[in-house]
């Protein structure tokens, strides 16, 4: 019970014995005080429809935050161990990675030693080869040349020097055969030689047959050889192919992986948190509710005390002798005397009432024990209780002034806290889009760079393939123009010979002796017969036809001369083009290198500005939480708190009316008892 409602009482009960006659004052303190008993009764049934929203709250509340200190729980317990798996899956992983980088370099390994390997046995190859077949044909020749006796023309000819270090390197060769052979080729007929003998011809084709079937062998040979080379280089690249797959599966696996183990961490970090603050929450609440409980019984407790204190009073107010002395102690015109008496015993039941309220309560009683000492006064000063009533008038308009401010206060705090929310909430949304877009980005910057990579890597092999293939035409070209040249001087070198024998006019001493020590040609063979007649005219017509090759050579050598011009200005404008082309996409490549590195840098930042711009959204709605739990009560109650303190402001204003009333009363009842001794 407040002490305003106690002072108006005890104010009422005394001003009640000082009204006119006209007036029961008994019923109209009867009046207030039942008045007061609904009062609160009201009081009490909003209270506790207040209390159970509360205690509602209490256990929702608690519910929940018990349910999400539960799953906090089991996630803390159960995150370590994903931890724990997913950071062992990333080591396994990195293990994985740096085998299958060491099997590929091993397969490439394998592959360059492979190629090199079969490089010498190509060379070793074609050496052989080529010397075979070179022996292979001289053998030939000179067996074609014994077989239509013309050994002579043959032992003049360059088959006929190869067959001769053919035979003196020939190991297999027995002695005899090597001493035949040798005279043959020395054009001496020691051994009694005759051209139309089989002998040599005989031993010039086995010799034959044996190195056809060596170079059958060898060819064989290198055939399998290369079969085994393109299977095994088949299988490596294979084998190269997968294992890059597998780098590239387990470096995104690690990646990830790494990705993922951060957000578990982060994740475990914030459960950790979060447990510990809906765990104190949790305890403060239940603090809280406990709390309010233990008040609300108090104030059960007080309210019934007060009610009963306030039944009591009507009850002794009402009670039939009570009210039989009132009729007899308060007449129409009531003596001095019978008011001294009256107003001794209202103030007696009034200190009785403020006793037994003052019993019940447990803060503000110095009021009351003000207002009791002054009602035991035996001169009971009204002004005393109206200046209480006036800093009590006072002390709720400071109140309710306060209450507004902090409204106000709540309501601005609100509106800022809303604002920038939503601004962090925008700010977030465009730092998420930002975010995207600078991933997407370097994805695809990495994809363009990928591109422009193997772009040049193409470029460089093309480069290097035509390059090859310059070397190989322009190889061709002075191989066909040294081979050209160095018949159309052998030609001239037959034509000039001719000429000696049949044209003498014609004949050309220097380039005869130029060409004889160029071509270091062996000394002709010794004539066996008698003298030979000229065929002048046959000469004519093989000097014509030398003629005539001569001039096939020279057009071929001009034709193969303007092919390889042209072949060389191409191959000039491909490589012109070629490095134009690269240094245009290495700038590119540069520049989409420094681009994804830019954009990478901005992404880190961008993510560190999302990250504190999500905090600072998680601090504001956490600050907004805090200011509904320090505003809602205020601002829902607000209208009802109001309300009720302008409701006991009027009634405070009406009490002092009340007690004017009677202070002016109590100043003509001084005046009659001073008269009276007088």
């Amino acid at each position: 019970m407040s002490v305003t409602k106690l002072a108006v009482i005890a104010a009422t009960a005394c001003h009640a014995a000082q009204q006119t006659a006209t007036v029961n004052p008994i019923r109209k303190v009867v009046n207030m005080l039942q008045a007061m008993q609904k009062k609160v009764e009201a009081e009490g049934e909003k209270e506790k429809e207040l209390f159970d929203k509360f205690m509602c709250y209490c256990k929702n509340s608690g519910g929940e935050l018990s349910a999400s200190i539960a799953d906090a729980e089991d996630k803390v317990s159960s995150l370590p161990s994903v931890i724990e798996e997913a950071e062992a899956e990333l080591t396994q992983s990195k293990e994985d990675l740096k085998k299958a980088q060491q099997d590929r370099s091993d397969a490439k390994a394998a592959m360059a030693e492979a190629t090199a390997i079969r490089e010498k046995e190509a060379a070793a190859f074609a050496k052989e080869s080529g010397e075979l077949k070179t022996n292979i044909a001289a053998v030939g020749k000179a067996v074609a040349a014994l077989e239509k006796g013309q050994a002579g023309a043959f032992l003049q000819t360059d088959s006929a020097a190869v067959l001769t270090r053919l035979v003196e390197n020939d190991e297999k060769l027995v002695d005899v055969d090597r001493e035949d052979l040798t005279a043959f080729l020395a054009g001496g007929d020691s051994h009694g030689y005759a051209p139309q003998s089989g002998a040599i011809t005989g031993i010039l084709k086995q010799m034959g047959d044996t190195m056809a079937a060596t170079l059958k062998d060898v060819t064989d040979t290198e055939n399998e050889a290369i079969a085994t080379y393109d299977q095994l280089m088949k299988a490596k690249t294979a084998e190269v192919d997968a294992l890059t797959d597998t780098i590239e599966e387990k470096t995104k696996r690690i990646g990830d992986l790494g990705v993922k183990i951060v957000g578990l961490k982060e994740d475990l970090s914030d459960s950790e948190e979060s447990l510990l603050e809906d765990k104190k929450f949790l305890a403060e609440l239940e603090k809280g509710c406990a709390t309010k409980e233990d008040e609300w019984a108090v104030i059960c407790k007080l309210r019934g005390e007060e009610l009963l204190a306030l039944s009591d009073t009507i009850k002794l107010l009402n009670d039939d002798d009570a009210l039989e002395l009132f009729k007899k102690t308060l007449p129409g015109s009531a003596s001095f005397m019978q008011l001294a008496e009256s107003s001794h015993e209202m103030k007696s039941r009034a200190l009785s009432v403020l006793q037994q309220a003052k019993s019940g309560r447990r803060g503000d009683r110095q009021r009351l024990d003000v207002i009791m000492l002054a009602l035991r006064g035996k001169a009971v000063d009204f002004s005393k209780v109206i200046t209480m009533i006036d800093d009590m008038v006072a002390l709720l308009k400071q109140e309710q002034l306060d209450d507004e401010h902090k409204k106000e206060y709540c309501e601005g705090q609100f509106d800022l806290a809303d604002d920038k929310k939503k601004a962090l909430e925008r700010k977030e949304g465009k730092l998420t889009a930002k975010i995207e877009d600078a991933k997407e980005t370097i994805a695809t910057t990495a994809d363009e760079i990928k591109a422009l990579g193997k772009a040049i890597a193409d470029l460089d092999k093309t480069v290097a393939e035509a390059t090859d293939n310059r070397k190989e035409e322009n190889s061709d070209f002075k191989t066909l123009y040294a081979s050209d040249s160095a018949a159309k001087e052998i030609l001239a070198f037959a034509k000039n010979r001719l000429n000696k024998f049949y044209n003498p006019k014609l004949y050309k001493p220097e380039a005869m002796l130029a060409q004889v020590r160029a071509h270091d040609a062996p000394p002709p063979p010794p004539e066996t017969f008698g003298a030979y007649q000229k065929k002048s005219e046959d000469s004519g017509g093989v000097i014509a036809m030398i003629d005539s090759l001569i001039a096939d050579l020279d057009k071929e050598l001009t034709e193969a001369e303007t092919e390889e011009k042209l072949a060389q200005e191409e191959y000039e404008e491909l490589m012109a083009d070629s490095a134009e082309k690269r240094a245009a996409d290495s700038k590119s490549l540069s520049d989409k290198e420094s681009l994804k590195a830019d954009t990478e840098d901005a992404l880190v930042k961008l993510q560190d500005e999302h990250k504190s711009t999500v905090k600072e959204l998680m601090a504001t709605e956490e600050y907004i939480s805090q200011l509904h739990a320090e505003c809602d009560w205020l601002i829902q109650y607000f209208d009802v708190r109001k309300e009720a303190r302008t409701g006991e402001i009027d009634a405070l204003g009406k009490a002092k009316a009340v007690l004017s009333g009677a202070d002016f009363s109590l100043v003509q009842t001084k005046s009659v008892k001073f008269l009276r001794r007088a």
